[in-house]
């Protein structure tokens, strides 16, 4: 085999893992640095990321940022003693999409655990950035899960075209006091918005 050959083939077994990011950082994939995540990033990201697939009336995308503000919002409501730091990883909880995107639960479920590694190690690595525990606590994951679903039932009927029958079956049924739009902004307003809120919360932490 002729040295251009070997060569040839070498180059082919070559996989490039890392994606460029607009600050100029290079994000390892499958093995993601704190050094190299950057809030701007996160929120560029994710004001670009359609919940419901796209799937969702009006002028614009219901983006993932505008949904990580409103978990955020109602996680708040649910535990009022909440400190800026679990505020913090509840406003993050979908930051690992601004690479991945917004898979639907049910396509995640059919991924499997290689997913949720991928997932992990990407979330591990946001947080360390950001000074938070590179885990999110149970309890605190718990109840961000419960304010994505209540969330996600505020989309579902004003957004997504579930009934509220559909949507209480699917989802939790918003608790009494709790006042949520779900208009879906513009993709540079949400991310203004995102990192304006990120902004807020680490000057508390």
């Amino acid at each position: 085999m002729s040295k251009f050959i070997k060569k040839e083939a070498k180059t082919k077994t070559i996989q490039r893992a890392w994606q460029r990011m607009l600050s100029g950082r290079r994000l390892d994939l499958l093995d993601p640095s704190p050094m190299d995540i950057e809030i701007e990033d996160i929120a560029h990201g994710l004001a670009r990321v359609a919940r419901w697939n796209g799937q969702t009336i009006g002028d614009y995308a219901f983006s993932v940022a505008q949904h990580s503000i409103i978990v955020e919002e109602i996680a708040t409501f649910l535990k009022p003693n909440i400190t800026p730091q679990e505020q913090m990883m509840a406003l993050l909880h979908d930051a690992p999409e601004f690479v991945i995107g917004d898979m639907i639960s049910p396509f995640k479920n059919a991924l499997g655990y290689d997913y949720r590694v991928f997932e992990d190690r990407l979330e591990r690595a946001i947080h360390l950035r950001f000074g938070l525990l590179p885990k999110t606590p149970p309890a605190l994951k718990k109840l961000i899960k419960k304010a994505d679903r209540i969330c996600a039932w505020y989309e579902a009927v004003e957004l997504a075209g579930f009934t509220k029958d559909e949507a209480d079956e699917f989802f939790i049924t918003p608790p009494s006091g709790l006042d949520i739009s779900v208009k879906p902004m513009t993709t540079t307003a949400s991310q203004i918005a995102f990192v304006e809120r990120f902004n807020q919360l680490i000057k508390l932490m």
